[in-house]
């Protein structure tokens, strides 16, 4: 075999062999051997540290990939100061912290925290960190890694695939299901916190039903109307499934009328947004700001959007209306 088709078959075996998809040879330490003394000599320079803040070591340990030693302790919050380069802060995402911390009545997720100087750094815990300081919280918990570095790692190491409308309107009626089952008494309201949003419950049920449904097409109008209800949860239950019901009967003359748009030779994948957004009743209803009524009642939404999918006339819709559309969607499921 020539030379170069050599090296180009043993590249295809290296790739191969980085590729394999079967689990690894077994690394890392027993959880027997997971557990360090704190003043051990491998944790004592960073246990002296932490006290030094007026912090306190909760428990030293190795962790499972490597065996690097690892600190787990009670910093104060002055102490604590996210990277400087993380992503700014969203005022709404800390406030959601606060809500669901203050609901649960636990802080439960450490941040990662590396020594900086006499403080700390945290590549991670913007949000957890403003919360706190919200929540009037003495201290925080924190993992402590003994290598600055890491700082500048922890973008490449959180690649958690972020939550799409679908995911989070099926975890949102699933947590509904389970509790209508554990607690069939509770109100739809009661657990508002738990649920986010009250649009997600509806939207969720039309999942279950169609795993590919668009539900990015229809939440800027459920938004406008969907509210907690303040009936016991089987009954709440059973009215969204009657207004997903409606929605998914809605979106199936959506469908027709995107497939109508198609055969005129429209090839947009912003179609389906078009017609909704032409049909959505509360489009041109102002929102005020700190708007908490909805501007009508959701049987009410549905049944003037069912209305106006009915009398929709493909014809009308121009290559503007596409790009206009286009520039203002929200993201796909």
């Amino acid at each position: 075999m020539p030379a170069k088709k050599t090296a180009v078959a043993k590249r295809k075996t290296t790739r191969k062999a980085t590729r394999r998809r079967g689990p690894a040879e077994p690394r890392g330490p027993q959880p027997a051997e997971s557990a360090i003394d704190p003043t051990d000599k491998a944790t004592a320079a960073l246990a002296e540290q932490i006290r030094r803040a007026d912090g306190a070591v909760l428990a030293a340990f190795r962790d499972p990939y490597a065996g690097s030693p690892l600190v787990l302790a009670s910093l104060p919050l002055k102490a604590v100061e996210p990277t400087p380069f993380q992503r700014d802060l969203s005022r709404t995402h800390a406030q959601r912290l606060v809500d669901a911390i203050g609901a649960a009545g636990l802080f439960l997720d450490p941040v990662i925290a590396v020594p900086r100087g006499e403080r700390f750094w945290s590549p991670n815990g913007r949000h957890r960190l403003a919360a706190a300081k919200q929540l009037g919280l003495r201290a925080v918990t924190a993992l402590i890694v003994d290598d600055e570095a890491i700082a500048y790692r922890i973008l490449a190491l959180n690649t958690e695939k972020a939550h799409n409308l679908r995911d989070k309107s099926l975890e949102a009626i699933r947590m509904a299901r389970a509790l209508a089952g554990e607690r069939p008494r509770s109100a739809e309201a009661e657990h508002a916190t738990s649920f986010e949003e009250p649009y997600l419950l509806t939207l969720g049920v039309a999942y279950e039903e169609r795993g590919r449904f668009s539900g990015s097409s229809y939440s800027s109008m459920l938004r406008r109307v969907d509210r907690f209800q303040d009936v016991a949860l089987p009954k709440a239950l059973r009215q969204r499934e009657q207004w997903a019901q409606r929605l998914m009967d809605i979106d199936d003359r959506v469908a027709a009328h995107v497939k109508t748009l198609q055969g005129m030779g429209m090839r947009s994948p912003y179609l389906r947004q078009v017609v909704v957004a032409r049909c959505n009743p509360v489009r041109w209803i102002p929102l005020k700001r700190g708007e908490t009524k909805p501007p009508m009642p959701v049987a009410e939404a549905l049944t003037r959007m069912a209305a106006s999918v009915r009398k929709f006339d493909p014809r009308s819709v121009r290559a503007q209306d596409l790009a206009l559309v286009a520039a203002v969607a929200p993201a796909q499921d």
